[in-house]
Parts: structure tokens; sequence; C-alpha cells
């Protein structure tokens, strides 16, 4: 093998190495959180921790309870035991949009802040980030599926959260947007590092942005893994598929021979 080939197995290697948040403060604490629904019990007494600048994707079967705890923690929904510590500063973009027709696209992303933050130019700066200043006084209507997230997006970001939370918001659009709007998350919360909450049902979109990949089984964290691969990623190789094998077993896929 030659030194130079050496050299970048050797930094290939290094950087392979999942990072290490064990020292950043504590962003969400959640301690034995219980909600129950008809006598079912969706989340029963569940930890989980998060640090400040993780992103975590929490993977699950459809009605284990995934958006229950994201609604917990963005306040919209309260446990029936438990206690759930989150920053004040703290957002949500949800599988929709949401946006208010009747505003302009610059006026949605700062709608609820204070009066004296809510400025045209604090707007556009926000969607210059996510490549959509141009269209700041545009209608939410002529806007495309793409475009009306990146909106939503801007709208989570302005407010400089230390918690974003993300409902499947990718699910909704086209292959294409989707891997764009991926990255451009990827890139944001490396920007601003938030900590991250992102539910989803696609595996492989979990091991492209997380660094950190729980599975929620019969009301807890049932799996919990560091991504062992560096920043930015591109879904295939060895570590890839034997992680995303791992996750499918974890939800009870069967894998071909």
């Amino acid at each position: 093998m030659s030194t130079a080939l050496a050299c970048w197995r050797a930094a290939e290697d290094h950087a392979a190495q999942p990072l290490d948040f064990s020292r950043a403060p504590v962003a969400v604490r959640v301690a034995q959180v219980s909600r129950i629904f008809s006598g079912n019990s969706v989340l029963d007494r569940l930890d989980l921790t998060i640090r400040s600048g993780e992103f975590v994707a929490l993977l699950g079967a459809s009605g284990s309870g995934k958006t229950t705890l994201l609604r917990i923690l963005a306040g919209l929904d309260a446990p029936d035991g438990g206690e759930a510590g989150v920053p004040e500063a703290r957002t949500v973009v949800f599988q929709e949009p949401r946006l208010v027709q009747s505003k302009t696209v610059w006026k949605n992303v700062v709608i609820g802040l204070p009066r004296e933050q809510a400025s045209r130019a604090r707007a556009v700066a926000a969607l210059a980030e996510v490549g959509l200043d141009h269209r700041a006084d545009a209608w939410p209507a002529t806007l495309s599926g793409g475009e009306a997230q990146r909106a939503a997006l801007a709208r989570a970001l302005v407010r400089e959260p230390k918690l974003l939370l993300l409902d499947e918001p990718f699910a909704a659009l086209d292959a294409l947007t989707r891997l764009r709007m991926q990255r451009l998350i990827g890139d944001l919360c490396q920007t601003h590092g938030p900590a991250t909450l992102l539910v989803t049902h696609d595996v492989e979109e979990a091991i492209l942005l997380a660094d950190r990949i729980l599975v929620l089984q019969a009301g807890h964290i049932g799996f919990d893994t560091r991504v062992p691969l560096p920043h930015p990623r591109r879904a295939g190789g060895e570590a890839f598929d034997t992680l995303r094998d791992r996750l499918l077993a974890e939800l009870g896929v069967p894998q071909s021979e």
C-alpha cells in the first residue's frame, strides 16, 4: 500500500468514529414518561436523553408512539406519568408545511414572533439559508411542495431553537425533492447546532442524517445505536448496509437470503 493511500485510509478510519456528545449539555431529559390511550400504554415509562447538537432519529412501527413522544416534547400533549424536560426554545416542522395562505412567505416565516423581531430582513435572511429568499413576497399557494417545506424550515430556524423536532417532514415530497431536503436539513443542523429529533419511517434517511438512531418498541426505547459514519454520507457501502439491516431486523422486517 502506498504512503498516500495509507494516510487516506487512516484519516478515513478516524473520521468514521461517531461524534462524542458525552460532554455536551443535556437538551432533552425524558424520565419514566407514560402515555395511555383507551387503556393502551403507547409510551410505557420511557427514558431518553438528547444532548445539545445531537441529531437523533426515531424509528418504529406505525402506532408505536413516535409522534406521541414528539408531541409531548413539543408541548402539544401531556404525559400521563413521568416528566419531560425540554428547552423553552423549541420548534416543530410537520409533514405538512402548515403555511397561512393569507400571508406572504416572509410573513409566514416570522409569524408568532414578537413584533420587534418579526422583521422582513430577518425573514429574508432565514429564507436565504434554505435557498428561498427570491420567493419572500410570494403567496403560499404558488409554492411547490419542496418550496413550501423549505419555508416551514425557515420558520422553524428563525426562532433559533435549542430543540428542533421533525415529524416526517419529507414524507409528502417526491423522491428527488426529498433527497435535496435531507441534505439541506443535515447541513443546517450542523450549522445551527440544535438538539434534533427526527421521526421517520425511512431507515436509510435515518442513517444518512442522524448521529444516533433509536427504535421505539413496546412503548420504550428498545434499540439505541450511534451511527459510525462521517458526514457527508451516501447510501451504500458495507457499514451503511450492515446498520440498515440491523435496524430493519429491529423493526421486524425479514431480510432476504
